[in-house]
């Protein structure tokens, strides 16, 4: 246990320094991650013998869970509301263009039957949200046109399609059967519909509990939402439902609230799904081995190649066909298909099921990933550049709207017996964005009021709120005493 312990250490460690440097070159960290394990692995300096796919798969679905909802935690329905439809799209039809353009060169290529072929498709077809954002925050890159929350959006939801299409393409293969398209259809409708509709329950009903738990110690929250997310996964799983996307969408509706502890909450998931994708990353270095590589070297860089200039272009183009976006914010949205954890962990997916071409398909999968993120991601912002999507008036707007605050807009106003906001902590009340309570005095002591503070009567509030009606509407509907 202690040289297990040692070794784990080691490895995360490492994986964090290095990411250091590689995000300095516009390499996303997740490759560093995958370079570790390679060299821990058997083939590598350390000569760890790692070859459980069966584990690798569970870590991977595990690590997936809270990837997918912490990216729901981090996405502001607000500004990805304007870009919903196109999102959608591209993260339905656009995965499933992306994987039937794959497939047609893996038929051919790789010498697979049309189900082999449309199954690697399929493992390829998601994009990552995390890899493409890494960059942007590490580059400072800011994207006009709302080509930011669509990424956002697209790449954040399209896993759960790409793991759909996986599955259904492994149990064909599998079971030798092949359903009708009316068959596929109602499975995807099923799944996705129970999964959505769920996924919104949960998030809509997670804010309200914690503004009624009041635990007495805040890590709690952080080990309640824990077990939420885990317990999303398994009843819709459970019930026919896509698991995947019910976490994704739960996460999207519990940011859309304000409530207790929000902001250490998101934070908190941030680092969980940082551990997952470092270790789910570690655990898929170990289990490749690098002198397998070569063998598919060419055949990955072709489909690589293939995946970059046309099955992805095709998926966008196609998908965004109606859409307000231009020619060349087209061809940026197709560059910026990065691909991920979610490929490498799927390519483990036919293993299970003792698929004939697991290994190729695997390492196949894995030089892919490898090429697509080293190549796009050290480009993301030249193209970002050339296809004059970048938005440097962002900046400026930013620093020419960071005025001081004038004295008109700040207000007091004192909690008096019979307020329905005493016993009430802040989260419960749901304020406007422009309605802050910045400060409260209580008994002598100022008090900065987070989620989780509770009204007394007698607090002296002070409040920043530059539209008057707006201030007194507010204070007429939640704070003075009725009557």
């Amino acid at each position: 246990m202690e040289n297990f312990l040692l070794f784990f250490a080691i490895l995360l460690i490492a994986s964090i320094v290095f990411s250091k440097v590689s995000d300095k070159f516009g390499i996303p960290s997740l490759i560093v991650f995958l370079a570790v394990g390679m060299l821990a692995g058997s083939d590598g300096l350390l000569g760890i013998d790692f070859t459980n796919h069966r584990v690798a798969q569970e870590i991977g679905t595990i690590a997936l869970i809270f990837i997918l909802y912490a990216g729901g935690l981090d996405t502001n329905f607000k500004s990805v509301r304007p870009v919903m439809v196109s999102g959608i799209v591209l993260a339905t039809i656009g995965v499933v263009l992306t994987a039937g353009t794959v497939a047609i060169l893996a038929r051919y290529l790789l010498n697979f039957s049309w189900m082999e072929a449309f199954l690697l498709g399929s493992i390829i077809s998601s994009t990552d949200a995390a890899a493409v954002f890494a960059i942007l925050r590490a580059k400072g890159i800011s994207l006009k046109n709302n080509l930011g929350p669509l990424l956002e959006l697209e790449s954040g939801s399209n896993d759960p399609m790409a793991i759909f299409l996986t599955m259904t393409m492994i149990q064909m293969i599998s079971l030798s059967t092949t359903p009708t398209p009316a068959n596929i259809a109602l499975i995807l409708a099923e799944q996705f519909l129970i999964g959505g509709i769920l996924g919104y329950i949960f998030g809509f009903l997670l804010p309200s509990i914690f503004n009624r738990l009041r635990l007495e110690y805040s890590g709690l929250y952080s080990v309640f939402s824990i077990a939420w997310a885990l317990l999303i996964y398994t009843i819709v799983t459970k019930v026919g439902g896509n698991g995947f996307l019910a976490v994704y969408i739960a996460g999207i509706f519990i940011n859309k609230k304000e409530f207790a502890h929000k902001k250490s909450l998101v934070g908190f998931h941030d680092g969980i799904a940082w551990t997952m994708q470092i270790v789910v990353f570690l655990t898929l270095g170990l289990l490749v081995f690098p002198s397998e590589l070569p063998s598919v070297a060419f055949m990955g860089f072709i489909i690589a190649l293939w995946l970059m200039f046309v099955a992805r272009p095709v998926g966008v183009f196609i998908s965004l066909l109606f859409s307000k976006y231009n020619i060349k914010e087209k061809i940026f949205i197709s560059w910026v298909g990065l691909r991920g954890v979610v490929p490498i962990v799927l390519a483990t997916y036919p293993y299970g099921s003792n698929l004939p071409n697991s290994n190729l398909i695997f390492n196949t999968i894995f030089f892919v990933v490898l090429i697509s993120l080293a190549v796009q991601g050290a480009t993301l912002e030249f193209s970002a550049v050339k296809c004059g999507v970048k938005d440097d008036d962002e900046v400026k707007e930013a620093e020419a709207s960071n005025l001081p605050i004038f004295y008109h807009t700040l207000r007091q106003y004192t909690i008096h017996f019979g307020s329905e906001i005493i016993e009430k902590n802040l989260a419960e009340l749901e304020l406007p964005s422009d309605f802050l309570i910045l400060l409260i005095k209580r008994k002598g002591e100022y008090i900065k009021p987070t989620g989780s503070s509770v009204f007394e009567e007698g607090d002296l509030l002070l409040i920043q709120c530059e539209d008057e009606k707006k201030y007194n509407e507010i204070l007429k509907q939640y704070f003075i005493p009725q009557n």
